[in-house]
């Protein structure tokens, strides 16, 4: 498994139904970034877990009206990059729980890519795993450091799965 270094400390902070999912794609992520902390929970304290300049620190990738762009999101030198882990629905919840989450600058993902979790599905056309969207967000954020490496393990996790699961059974589930 690859282990990178980057510019931030990566905090994913998990929804504990998402924990229990045997094909989540954090734990991957949190292996593969050094320094990089799974943090499993619903609700979170901003000082607790980043410190007193929290709002200062830290970059939410997460997509909204206003989120900065790579070079804005490079020159304020943030300390954390945080990932929220789960369902849309999970992560909207995370939100909603963490209202503190609003207050911190976001970072959208801009890519065109479609996510390759094909053995998981997500109502949103643009939906990326948390291990895909942390690559992306990272390639953007590090111009001239390639985070791709990363996703060998998740590829490797998806193919074992299918092959698990036979594919006939893939096929009738998971390719509509």
């Amino acid at each position: 498994m690859t282990c990178l270094d980057c510019h931030y400390q990566v905090i994913i902070l998990q929804d504990p139904k998402e924990a229990k999912h045997a094909l989540s794609s954090a734990p991957i992520l949190a292996k593969s970034i050094n320094g990089a902390q799974l943090i499993i929970g619903e609700i979170f304290d901003p000082i607790e877990l980043l410190g007193d300049n929290w709002r200062e620190d830290s970059l939410l990738v997460f997509p909204n009206d206003e989120s900065l762009s790579s070079e804005s999101a490079i020159q304020k030198e943030f300390k954390f990059l945080i990932l929220l882990d789960g369902t849309w629905r999970k992560v909207a919840r995370l939100m909603h729980l963490n209202p503190w989450l609003a207050e911190l600058p976001s970072f959208a993902i801009n890519t065109n890519k479609t996510s390759e979790y094909k053995i998981r599905k997500s109502p949103r056309d643009d939906g990326l795993s948390t291990i895909e969207a942390a690559v992306f967000a990272l390639n953007e954020l590090h111009p001239g450091q390639e985070f791709n490496t990363i996703l060998s393990a998740f590829d490797k996790m998806i193919a074992l799965q299918i092959e698990a699961m036979g594919n006939d059974v893939f096929q009738a589930n998971y390719n509509n």
